[in-house]
C-alpha cells in the first residue's frame, strides 16, 4: 500500500485564518519550525498553531510526521537540485550534483538529521538518483556497475553533508570551542607521545574546514580510472 495521502485529500484549502492549506506550505512551515527550534518542534500540534489550523487537517496531506519527514527529505533534496542540468562531461556533471547536495543540506542544518539517511520515494529523489545513474551509464559502466558505484557515490555525499551539517547546527560556543582545538590542544602535544600529530601540526588547523571536497575528489578519481576505455572524463584520469 502506498504511504501517501490520496489526491482527493491533498487539495488545497484555506485555514481558519484564512491560509490557503497545501502539502508545499506544511512542509515550508516544518522546515522553518525545525529550522528555528529544533527537530523536536515537528509535532501536528505546533505546526497546526504555526499554520493557523486544526492539527488533524494535517492528516488530509500526511499519514504522520513521519510522512512528513520523507517529504521534507524529498524537498531539500528538490531545491538542491533544482535547476541542475548535467553537461557533457560525466565527472564534472558529478562533482556538481555532490556539491549541490553538501549544499542543500547545509542550508538545513537540523533538518539534514532527520533527511540525510531516508529513502523518500519521492519525484525530486526519484529523479537525483535516475541523474546519478544516468551519468555513470554515459560513462559506459554496465548497468550493475552503475547502480552500484552511484550507491557508493551518493553514501559518501550525504555522509559528509550530514556530518557538515551536524556541525553547523550546533550551538556556536560549541562549534568555536571544536574550531579552535586545532589552534590550541593540538598545537601543544607532547612530540614524544604523539610524534605524527607534531609532524603536521602546522597543517591541523586545516582540518577544521572538514574533507567534504578531498573525499569528492578521491571518489571521482577513482570512478574515472575505473571507467571502461574510451569513455574517460574530458577532464582527464585527474578530475581534481
Amino acid at each position: 500500500m502506498s504511504s501517501r495521502v490520496p489526491e482527493e485529500r491533498r487539495r488545497r484549502r484555506p485555514t481558519r485564518s484564512g491560509v490557503l492549506l497545501s502539502e508545499d506550505l506544511i512542509v515550508e512551515t516544518a522546515l522553518r519550525l525545525i529550522g528555528e527550534h529544533g527537530p523536536e518542534a515537528l509535532s501536528v500540534r505546533r505546526l497546526g498553531a504555526a499554520l493557523g489550523c486544526d492539527p488533524t487537517a494535517l492528516y488530509r496531506y500526511f499519514h504522520d510526521t513521519d510522512d512528513l519527514v520523507l517529504a521534507i527529505a524529498d524537498r531539500i533534496i528538490g531545491d538542491a537540485m533544482a535547476g541542475f542540468v548535467p553537461g557533457d562531461d560525466w565527472v564534472a556533471s558529478l562533482r556538481e550534483m555532490a556539491r549541490r547536495v553538501r549544499a542543500g543540506y547545509v542550508a538545513h542544518p537540523r533538518a539534514a538529521a532527520m533527511a540525510a539517511h531516508r529513502v523518500t520515494r519521492r519525484r525530486s529523489e526519484i529523479r537525483a538518483v535516475d541523474t546519478g545513474i544516468g551519468l555513470l551509464l554515459s560513462a559506459g559502466f554496465e548497468p550493475a556497475a552503475a547502480a552500484r558505484l552511484y550507491l557508493a557515490f551518493i553514501d559518501t555525499v550525504l555522509s559528509h553533508a550530514a556530518t557538515e551539517a551536524a556541525f553547523q547546527a550546533l550551538p556556536r560556543q560549541q562549534r568555536e570551542a571544536d574550531q579552535r582545538a586545532w589552534l590550541g590542544v593540538y598545537q601543544n602535544l607532547d612530540p614524544g607521545t604523539y610524534p605524527a600529530l607534531t609532524a603536521v601540526r602546522h597543517e591541523l588547523p586545516g582540518l577544521a574546514d572538514g574533507s567534504f571536497e578531498e573525499a569528492v575528489e578521491l571518489m571521482l578519481e577513482a570512478l574515472a580510472a575505473r571507467a571502461p576505455a574510451g569513455r574517460e572524463s574530458t577532464e582527464g584520469s585527474s578530475p581534481g
